[in-house]
């Protein structure tokens, strides 16, 4: 295996037969010691939190497999705490999706003037630009067709793929008496058709979940959302 990138949260090895193996940390993004799905910086360490991450994200990613949902997925090894994924090429230096079911986080500190705390939000899709440098800012469509990161076209696949697979995620969590109030994605190109589909990961890291009002940190999810 060869290390070709090392994350905040995962490193990415090439595989001989061209596909990748991510490996899982528990280092999770957030700031001054606190959680944060938003944040472009690695906030704190929590044991378990990669294996955990890669349980919840098998889930998912299993559902959406047997949905017909394209996603970079092939298997995943829990013990060793590593998914094995097709190539998949990003949108310029990578784009995050957000999908948001209630006003909190960033939205909240941008929009607080016209929005009220946990206000409910109609799926709404934002996306930001991967840029640590200058605080992953938000793009629209048009910039992002006019820079050439994305056509029209593939923004209205992503949109769609990004409200039907938090669909999915969101009412799975409601089985559990969770509510998902905000999740974030990422979308690469596939393989040899260039197909557009799913990557990284779909776990507690990624989203902001609550359970009878109180927020549920990652592990605590996951260990909700797959109990016997």
């Amino acid at each position: 295996m060869k290390l070709v990138y090392a994350g905040k949260t995962k490193d990415v090895y090439a595989l001989e037969d061209g596909n990748y193996l991510l490996q899982f940390k528990d280092d999770v993004t957030g700031e001054n010691g606190v959680f944060d799905p938003g944040a472009n910086t690695v906030g704190l360490t929590i044991e378990g939190a990669g294996k955990a991450g890669l349980r919840l994200s098998t889930f998912f990613f299993e559902l959406l497999k047997e949905r017909g949902i394209p996603t970079h997925y092939i298997d995943a090894n829990i013990e060793a705490a590593t998914m094995t994924v097709k190539p998949a090429a990003v949108f310029g230096n990578g784009l995050e999706v957000i999908c948001r079911y209630r006003a909190v986080g960033s939205f909240l500190r941008r929009y607080g003037a016209y929005v009220e705390e946990g206000q409910p939000l109609d799926a709404f899709v934002e996306v930001t630009l991967k840029d640590d440098d200058r605080q992953d800012p938000p793009i629209t469509e048009d910039a992002l067709d006019m820079l050439g990161i994305l056509s029209s076209a593939e923004y209205q696949v992503i949109k769609g793929l990004t409200q039907k697979i938090a669909a999915i995620v969101k009412e799975e969590l409601a089985k559990k008496g969770i509510e998902l109030y905000d999740i974030k994605f990422e979308f690469g190109r596939l393989g040899e058709d260039q197909e557009i589909g799913l990557i990284d990961e779909i776990s507690g890291g990624n989203m902001r979940a609550y359970k009878n009002g109180q927020y549920i940190e990652p592990l605590q999810l996951e260990r909700l959302m797959l109990a016997d």
